[in-house]
């Protein structure tokens, strides 16, 4: 019998909603450099072509992940009210106290290894603009958008719209974050400050991912669905 898992259905369906609902999907997605939060909406033979890749070697990876007892995709069985909180709690409050930390190792380490040639400099100030934009994007969701989709509003496609082209930003901004930082490599002798500051930062990025993730994969897609049946 042919599943829904077949390296022909993986290759065809999106990488959004491969990431959405098989479990450890979104880990591989990153090990491969695959978008699957700002560009979800991209087949994965697709997505594969345009960095490159060998999609057999995705599909292998993907259908080898053990999914018994694995949780990571239980966001799409999660009812939005108790999806929304755990956006809220788990990556809005997370990314408030992220930056302001990372900021501040981010100067000390363009001051300290100024001469170095590895040095990201430039990094506290990319930080700094994505901390505002960030910022200004999620006080918005939480007083307007999430108030209205939990009163199940019609009428929020342009918001929605509006706020996937800022996801679309904040991939940018993470993009310039990851080409100044190679990928977050070390370079040989740095500190443990540096090492830090990378750590930090990358967690920080892949806690974005997620964010972005669950919302124009799992929960914006349920009010713009919403909207069609109503139209």
């Amino acid at each position: 019998m042919t599943t829904t898992n077949t390296p022909a259905a993986l290759t065809e369906r999106h990488v959004g909603e491969i990431a959405a609902t098989l479990p450890g999907a979104s880990a591989v997605f990153r090990a491969f450099r695959i978008d699957f939060c700002c560009h979800g909406n991209v087949p994965l033979a697709a997505a594969a072509r345009e960095r490159n890749l060998n999609v057999e070697a995705i599909v292998q990876a993907l259908q080898a992940l053990d999914t018994r007892g694995e949780t990571a995709a239980t966001a799409t069985t999660l009812d939005s009210a108790t999806l929304i909180e755990r956006i809220r709690t788990r990556y809005h409050d997370a990314h408030r106290r992220s930056f302001p930390e990372l900021i501040s190792l981010s100067r000390k380490v363009e001051a300290v290894h100024r001469a170095n040639p590895k040095v990201p400099r430039g990094l506290a100030d990319l930080l700094e603009e994505m901390a505002s934009e960030l910022e200004d994007h999620m006080a918005r969701e939480e007083t307007t958008l999430f108030p209205a989709m939990q009163r199940v509003e019609s009428g929020l496609a342009a918001t929605i719209d509006e706020l996937r082209h800022e996801h679309d930003d904040h991939g940018a901004l993470l993009r310039q974050i990851e080409t100044l930082t190679d990928d977050f490599t070390l370079p040989a002798g740095a500190c443990r400050s540096w090492a830090a500051l990378y750590t930090s930062t990358a967690r920080l990025a892949e806690d974005l991912m997620e964010h972005i993730h669950l919302e124009n994969n799992v929960l914006f897609p349920r009010f713009a669905a919403a909207a069609g049946a109503a139209a």
